[in-house]
Formats: structure tokens, sequence, C-alpha cells
């Protein structure tokens, strides 16, 4: 390999492949470090964090970094009627968050309730084969390939239920 001058970040640098993370620009370097890591982690451990019962019915959303203006916040989705317990159960996770990772990471938690409605109301019992719009059934019918056209039409499945 040769190496190559680059003036741009580095005094010198291997030319050839690299891997990602020697790509990146020094600065986005250090917001990753700060906040990705921070936010993948709680990711990552919500389970242990929260334990069984409230890992079910709620999530880890965002985390903001402390700034000069406002502390560091994670925003957690708790589903409608598990708010109470979650609330209840504040002080622990923010006691467990800083112990996990060694430092007061997380000094405030937010909570955003949501619906969790798992059956949406109409079409459950539609024909699967006709859920796609007539204009697009005849441009999939006309399509050469046979497991290019089964998905296809598992696609506009997919779409169809959202």
């Amino acid at each position: 390999m040769q190496f190559k001058n680059n003036t741009k970040q580095r005094s010198a640098s291997i030319q050839g492949l690299r891997s990602f993370k020697d790509t990146l620009p020094k600065n986005v370097k250090k917001i990753i470090n700060k906040k990705g890591h921070v936010y993948s982690e709680t990711l990552n451990n919500w389970k242990y964090l929260v334990g069984n019962e409230l890992f079910k019915v709620c999530y880890p959303k965002t985390f903001k970094n402390s700034n000069k203006f406002g502390v560091s916040t994670l925003l957690i989705m708790v589903k409608r009627g598990h708010e109470v317990d979650v609330e209840y159960s504040k002080k622990d996770i923010l006691d467990k968050m800083n112990n996990f990772f060694g430092y007061s990471v997380v000094e405030k938690l937010k909570f955003i309730s949501f619906d969790d409605e798992q059956e949406m109301t109409g079409s459950k019992n539609t024909d699967l084969k006709n859920v796609a719009i007539s204009k697009f059934k005849d441009k999939i019918k006309n399509v050469k390939n046979e497991k290019i056209r089964k998905s296809l039409s598992e696609l506009t499945k997919v779409f169809k239920q959202k």
C-alpha cells in the first residue's frame, strides 16, 4: 500500500480500502460517540433496565443530550393505561441507567402515551388475491416472470395493510 498525504483530516492516511468509521469526519465521530452511543446502548439493554413488565408497555424514543439550556432527557413512549406504572418506576429507571453507564447520563425522563390498536377496523376478511388497485392489477398480470409477479402482489398486500 502506498501512503498518501490527505490535507483535510489527517496528516497521512493509507490509500486503499478503509473501514467506515475511518472515513467519517472528526465532528461526526464526536456526535456519534456522545449521542448515538447512549441511545443505542439504551435500546440494546432496555429489557434489563426496566424489567419484563415495563418492557412490554414502553420503549425509548429519543435521547437529548445536555447542553447549557437543558438537562439530558430520555423520551419514553408508553402504552395508554400504563402511565402510572412507569411513573412509579421512574426513579428506578434513572438509577439503573446511570449505574449501567457509570456516570449520570440521564437526568430527566419524559413520557408520551400512545394507543396500541392491534386490530384495524374494516377489511380483515378481504380476498388477498384482489388487494391491488385495478390499474395495477393489469400491470402485475402482464409481468412474465412468475416470481416477480408474486413478489409484487405481496408488496401490494403490505401496502394495503398499512
